[in-house]
């Protein structure tokens, strides 16, 4: 939907799911192009020990804004389809919780510095509290410049905020870092960055709902806080899954462990862009098909968007398994070979990430109890995993159990919802070219790998190009052999040749 500048909302189309992601994922992939260079030149102009606090002070950023606004903003994708009257209030409403959490946050950090020394074991990180606190309040309030645009249906607006966003920002650190070469530099960037995007946020807010500021309604309030709350405790859960791992090497390892570790557990950029924007798309149709009642619709929705994702997360993780060490040498220098083994282990998170769970958690609302009970279950593993793989094995075990966790994590949600919608065994036919392209995928690999034996020693970029290139070509006569593609996609693929002059329009 779109809307007047008083906020009444107006129809628009709904696109394909294929449309929708593809301009989210441009636009996320342009914002890769412009902030991949980032941590390569952070591990070229800082020593193991700076990137390491570097790595220390931005795992809080990032936890703090994942973690205390429980997920509040995301209350658009519910709120804004299914009560158009009241879009005003439900943007205004998460304005004042993000600043309000915000606030709180950052005047933690500016009463108590010595919070990070305690965390990280580091008292040397009680001097940069104040301005992570800054960070956090302006990140916490402008992190809905993104979610806000596309619960109302824009996706073109939203993939150029997205753009924006991340050219702005790559811009700023690499001025930070290549000017001042410190990590006070750096925080000082997230502070100018920070500000840009409440600017924004706030031009955006004003241009598509008016005076939004003066329709202020506690009872819808109360509302997106019973929807968000339990789903923000169980979101608080997520992250001790996937941060706690980070804190526990840090702490007891050191930030120099930590910087190898930092680079071994690296999200692939790409990835993590592709399942936010089908995220992004599905959980507001799935909300809509659960208030409709349509179960199946959601098993083929949700069985098409594995398939999605399956197509790109399973080629990378076979093609990375065989480049793993030609992959970090080249990115990331020599220095962080040490961290291969971990990084290898941390690509099993991949296969596991074609599960999507947000879609159904936030539609199905009456099992977000069972989420907090499951999270709390296995975080108390996580937590007994790492004490013990840590101490015993050191990044290998840390790695190692949150795998292990999130294995168990996305089996038990499977069940569960299977159930919830009706799943039978004959329903395994939607995920037939999941199969088809884990098979493509593993040929690809087996023959990437026999042509990279004979490129031993060879330069890591010729490495990475040659077999890339077997890889693609294998992959892709693999897909096109099974007849993997739908005559939609590839229409699209075609345009988008055509756009870049690689066909005839």
């Amino acid at each position: 939907m779109k809307h007047t500048s008083q906020g009444r909302p107006v129809t628009v189309k709904s696109g394909s799911l294929t449309a929708h992601v593809s301009w989210l994922m441009f636009a996320k992939t342009a914002a890769f192009v412009f902030n991949v260079a980032l941590p390569m030149l952070l591990v070229r102009r800082l020593d193991k020990a700076q990137f390491g606090v570097y790595r220390q002070l931005f795992l809080v950023i990032g936890t703090s804004v994942m973690v205390l606004p429980l997920g509040f903003a995301m209350s658009a994708y519910y709120f804004l389809p299914r009560e158009p009257d009241r879009r005003q209030e439900t943007v205004l409403n998460i304005l004042i919780y993000n600043v309000a959490v915000g606030t709180l946050a950052c005047g933690v950090l500016l009463l108590w510095p010595v919070l990070l020394a305690i965390i990280f074991d580091q008292p040397g990180l009680t001097g940069y509290a104040h301005l992570l606190g800054v960070v956090i309040l302006l990140w916490i309030v402008s992190q809905t410049l993104e979610v806000i645009p596309i619960a109302n249906g824009e996706m073109k607006v939203a993939s150029g905020l997205i753009i924006g966003v991340q050219l702005t920002r790559t811009a700023i650190y690499l001025a930070a870092v290549i000017a001042f070469g410190s990590v006070r530099a750096l925080i000082w960037a997230a502070v100018v960055q920070g500000g840009l995007q409440t600017v924004v946020l706030w031009w955006y807010l004003r241009s598509r709902f008016g005076h939004f500021w003066r329709h202020l309604d506690w009872g819808l309030m109360r509302r997106q806080l019973s929807y968000a709350v339990p789903l923000g405790l169980a979101g608080i859960l997520f992250v001790v899954q996937t941060d706690l791992h980070s804190y526990f090497v840090s702490n007891r390892l050191g930030p120099v462990a930590y910087a190898i570790y930092g680079i071994g557990t690296v999200q692939l950029p790409l990835m993590g862009m592709l399942q936010e924007a089908t995220n992004a798309v599905v959980i507001p149709r799935v909300s809509i098909l659960q208030q409709q009642n349509d179960s199946r619709e959601i098993i083929e929705l949700m069985a098409r968007a594995m398939r999605k994702l399956a197509a790109v997360y399973f080629p990378v993780y076979a093609l990375l398994m065989v480049v793993a060490h030609e992959f970090i040498s080249f990115l990331f220098t020599r220095n962080y070979l040490a961290s291969v083994p971990v990084f290898l282990i941390n690509l099993t998170l991949l296969l596991l990430g074609i599960v999507l769970q947000d879609p159904l958690f936030r539609a199905y609302v009456e099992q977000r109890f069972f989420l907090i009970r499951l999270r709390i279950v296995l975080g108390v593993l996580l937590t007994a995993g790492l004490w013990f793989g840590t101490t015993r094995f050191g990044p290998v075990g840390a790695i190692s159990a949150v795998v292990l966790v999130g294995v168990v994590e996305r089996a038990v949600m499977s069940i569960r919802f299977g159930r919830i919608l009706g799943v039978t065994r004959k329903d395994i036919v939607l995920l037939k070219d999941v199969g088809k392209l884990a098979l493509a995928a593993t040929a690809a690999g087996l023959v990437t790998a026999a042509v990279r034996l004979p490129l031993r020693g060879a330069k890591p970029l010729i490495v990475l190009i040659a077999c890339g290139t077997v890889f693609s070509l294998v992959y892709l006569g693999g897909i096109l052999a099974a007849g993997v593609a739908t005559p939609e996609e590839m229409g699209m693929v075609r345009r988008k040749m055509a756009d870049l002059g690689l066909l005839n329009a």
